[in-house]
């Protein structure tokens, strides 16, 4: 008889004897030392405690350290100060033109993000990996390669703006032209947060709604939209996140024109041009604030999925 203690740093492999006369030492029946016998349990990866602290180091350089520098900076301002700089018409109208861009573009993106998931899950046709690998493209492409691309189909003398311009639709320069900048670098997210979900989704459920005589729409609304829904709002969510900050792409389509198409981070530098750090900091510090509620929004949603896919929440 053996006994082996797995994982902890003590193994016991003697004879029945040994054993019991172990077992005898540490049990009070026997007058052997009272409590309980700890093991420590050695570690997968050592050094948790130099790990954790050049992980807060990190972090605290990079993230923490700007973040309150940005907050001290507004901080010299007074309230009134602070509402006038954050708060003023032409700020506000940047407001109005960066999120109801963003807004507007997520929205397209949600039902053509998930067009294009479903054709690349239940569907084969040639050149799939190629589309699949196109829709990747705005990850790897610079944003000012975007802007300009963008720029150069869509302008007056465009290959598109040219036939676009005479029926009296102009893209370029125009809040039109931030949202299809906005579409191009927002529709990735929503792709691939539904993606995964439409490929492990169980098609015996369809089917078996089909063979009780559910059409096809009640098929999508009833059975399939509850399991890809909360991914479909995380994906909106992360488009929508992504095209506030969003400055490469848009900043050569927009126009720029205040109180008609410029965008919050563009007039972040303008003001930073003009030597305004305390303005900056404070319209900086609304985007920061509208992204941190962002970032919450997005990581209930993926709890929601988790607890949906039957998935840990920790």
């Amino acid at each position: 008889i053996s006994a082996c203690l797995v994982g902890s740093e003590m193994c016991i492999r003697d004879s029945p004897s040994s054993f019991a006369a172990a077992s005898a030492a540490a049990s009070p029946l026997h007058g052997g030392p009272q409590g309980r016998v700890v093991l420590k349990r050695r570690r997968v990866l050592p050094g948790f405690g130099l790990t954790l602290g050049f992980s807060l180091l990190y972090l605290g350089l990079l993230v923490f350290i700007p973040l309150a520098a940005l907050f001290f900076k507004a901080s010299g301002l007074s309230w009134g100060e602070f509402v006038t700089a954050a708060f003023s018409p032409r700020v506000m109208a940047s407001y109005r033109v960066t999120f109801g861009s963003s807004l507007f573009a997520a929205v397209i993106n949600l039902f053509f993000g998930l067009l294009v998931a479903w054709v690349l899950v239940r569907y084969q046709f040639p050149g799939k990996k190629i589309v699949d690998a196109l829709v990747d493209l705005p990850f790897a492409l610079p944003t000012a390669v975007a802007g300009i691309a963008l720029t150069a189909l869509l302008a007056g003398n465009g290959w598109i703006g040219q036939y676009l311009e005479p029926l009296g639709i102009q893209l370029a320069y125009k809040p039109a032209g931030i949202v299809v900048a906005l579409i191009f670098i927002g529709l990735p997210f929503v792709v691939r947060t539904v993606q995964p979900v439409l490929e492990d989704a169980e098609k015996e459920l369809e089917e078996a709604a089909a063979s009780l005589g559910a059409t096809r729409l009640q098929i999508f609304v009833k059975v399939l939209l509850p399991t890809i829904a909360p991914a479909l709002l995380t994906g909106f969510a992360m488009a929508f996140a992504r095209s506030v900050g969003e400055y490469g792409s848009v900043v050569f389509i927009a126009g720029n024109m205040p109180m008609v198409s410029e965008i919050t981070p563009l007039l972040i530098l303008v003001k930073l041009e003009q030597f305004d750090y305390a303005g900056a900091s404070a319209v900086a510090v609304v985007l920061l604030i509208v992204s941190f509620i962002l970032l919450l929004i997005i990581n209930g949603l993926q709890a929601w999925q988790r607890r949906l896919t039957g998935g840990s929440t920790q």
